[in-house]
């Protein structure tokens, strides 16, 4: 569950400005919030199948945007190439002890991919 909530939650985060305003806000009432859609449905007066309705609607759309894009796919392993990079980076300036050249490049080479991983 975590990772589909983690997973929902990147999606809202790239593409949600592509959905409705009441559907940005019940999957932020959701999946930020942790409301029910007991909840979510009274505060708004509707049923709680509206509510659910609208959240599995903007969820859709979601999960269709990204399997067209594979934006957060590729976001996702640049992540991971990013910290492993970094990790090189570090063993490198680590290995040259600090010191010259090499370490001078190793140091810029972390703080640029410090800086990339956002």
């Amino acid at each position: 569950m975590e990772d589909e909530t983690l997973q929902m939650t990147m999606l809202i985060d790239f593409f949600g400005d592509l959905l409705t305003e009441k559907q940005r806000e019940y999957l932020d009432l959701y999946h930020n919030e942790d409301l029910s859609l007991s909840e979510i449905a009274e505060k708004d007066g509707i049923t709680r199948q509206g509510a659910h309705d609208i959240i599995t609607r903007a969820e859709r759309k979601l999960a269709e945007i990204e399997k067209k894009t594979g934006v957060v796919k590729r976001w996702l392993y640049m992540q991971t190439e990013l910290r492993q990079a970094e990790a090189a980076a570090k063993e490198l300036l680590q290995l040259s002890n600090g010191k010259g050249k090499p370490a001078e490049l190793a140091q810029n080479l972390v703080l640029t991919l410090e800086g990339l991983k956002g």
